[in-house]
């Protein structure tokens, strides 16, 4: 996990998990609609997440 991803992931959190996928996007977009805290912990769990 880089520090522009982490960076990422506080400021706009789809942006942060672009790479992982269309659903992953989706998901962190709809949360981080639903609240921001939300959206920025589900980005960061995928971003941490290992392939």
């Amino acid at each position: 996990m880089s520090l522009f991803r982490v960076l990422f992931a506080i400021i706009f959190p789809p942006l942060a998990v672009i790479d992982k996928g269309c659903g992953s996007v989706l998901i962190v977009f709809i949360l981080t609609l639903a609240g921001w805290i939300p959206g920025v912990l589900a980005a960061l769990i995928i971003i941490n997440k290992n392939k």
